[in-house]
């Protein structure tokens, strides 16, 4: 089949966030069907934009055709962000004439994270007779108010109510990495047989053949455990979202047992407020350094005693699905989970420790008790997790799964 996947933000190992559409379009390609990626040509997520001259231009990655669109650089959320996707979704909607023609597909994907791109998908299969699969990746509009404060009555935000709606009810099928957000979408207008959950998961190969820890980080890693620390690791994003203050706040409860916070990340604002934070709390307990490339994560994990996974806000009542989530669990190490999701998998695999989000109280019981285990009980732990991926959540797996919906 010809497959289109949209997502405005999607990425490669090599360019950085967002992977799924590259690891799902890898597997599909194996399976012998030809995908297209149509993308914006730049994302804040990724560590390498690529360079773009003019509209669908085209570039081959590992066997997968990406269209670029212009859209133009932006920073932080504000306007230019909002202008980046309008732009991106004007310029699909135009195109869909040509892209339907060109690319004669059998399934349109729409899955920028924003739902906006629905309605150019919609386009594009009624010019061509394709399938329209909307792949949800957060929970817009309700993370704008929830997580960011913006009234359910701003335009932007009633923007999106709109364009969610219109999936729910114009979509052959919907696909969400939030296993419990099917009655939410039923409310809004959606037929329960077409809501399937496919999280995300790891893809093997990385793991057997990583790339090496960048030289800073080894030896920032070496100097913590030559003072024999227990290091909680977090990577990714430094953002509110992810309850980063609490670790803070929570290592600096649990002085004396030896536990250091390690946030591992690209600097923004939030990065400033958290070292102010720890600068007047708990400085010699709170490391922060640069992110590092995909492929060298599986090296990273291993230097961590305990990875940390948080979320907050109301979104997380329809299930999480990050992607460190399912590095950590492939990780082997055991990991200190605050999340109030009802997909809770750190109870389900016994992989780590589970507390309530929230409470920097209890996230400081929960780091207790992990540096109280015995290290063999920790390792058992981190065992669990490495095999209830394998087990259910590797990309071979979740691609065969998506791919019954064409």
């Amino acid at each position: 089949m010809n497959i289109i996947y949209i997502d405005h933000y999607a990425g490669s190992p090599e360019m950085g966030m967002e992977f799924r559409p590259y690891y799902m379009a890898v597997e599909w390609i194996r399976h012998g069907h030809k995908v297209s990626v149509i993308a914006g040509d730049y994302s804040h997520l990724r560590m390498k934009n690529p360079s773009v001259s003019g509209d669908m231009q085209k570039q081959r990655i590992d066997g997968i055709t990406y269209y670029w669109l212009k859209t133009g650089t932006y920073e932080g959320n504000g306007i230019h962000r909002a202008a980046s996707m309008f732009r991106f979704v004007y310029k699909l909607w135009n195109y869909a004439g040509k892209i339907a023609e060109k690319l004669q597909p059998d399934v349109v994907i729409s899955s920028s994270t924003y739902p906006l791109d629905t309605y150019a998908a919609e386009r594009i299969c009624q010019k061509s007779g394709a399938r329209h699969i909307h792949e949800i990746h957060d929970m817009w509009p309700l993370c704008l108010t929830s997580l960011y404060g913006m009234s359910r009555w701003h335009p932007f935000v009633a923007l999106m109510q709109i364009a969610e709606n219109s999936f729910c009810r114009h979509a052959d099928e919907v696909v969400s990495l939030l296993p419990g957000a099917r009655n939410y979408l039923v409310r809004h207008g959606m037929e329960p047989h077409k809501f399937h959950a496919l999280t995300n998961g790891v893809v093997t190969g990385e793991w057997e053949h990583p790339q090496a820890l960048p030289e800073l980080h080894r030896q920032a890693f070496d100097r913590l455990k030559q003072k024999q620390k227990f290091i909680i690791l977090f990577f990714g994003s430094l953002t509110r979202g992810y309850a980063l203050d609490l670790l803070v706040r929570a290592v600096q409860e649990c002085a004396g047992s030896g536990a250091v916070a390690v946030f591992v990340g690209d600097e923004n604002d939030y990065a400033l407020e958290l070292k102010k934070l720890a600068r007047n709390t708990c400085d010699d307990q709170v490391f922060f350094l640069p992110k590092v490339p995909k492929k060298a994560v599986p090296l990273l994990l291993e230097e961590a005693d305990a990875l940390y996974v948080a979320a907050a806000g109301e979104v997380t009542k329809y299930g999480i699905s990050m992607n460190k989530l399912f590095d950590s669990m492939m990780s082997g190490r055991p990991i200190l989970y605050a999340v109030d999701a009802p997909n809770n998998y750190i109870r389900q695999f016994r992989c780590g420790v589970s507390v309530t989000s929230g409470s920097a109280r209890a996230l400081a019981e929960g780091i207790r008790q992990l540096v109280q285990l015995p290290r063999a009980e920790r390792e058992q732990m981190g065992q669990n997790g490495k095999k209830a991926v394998m087990r259910y959540f590797t990309y071979e797996k979740l691609a065969s799964r998506f791919e019954k919906l064409f």
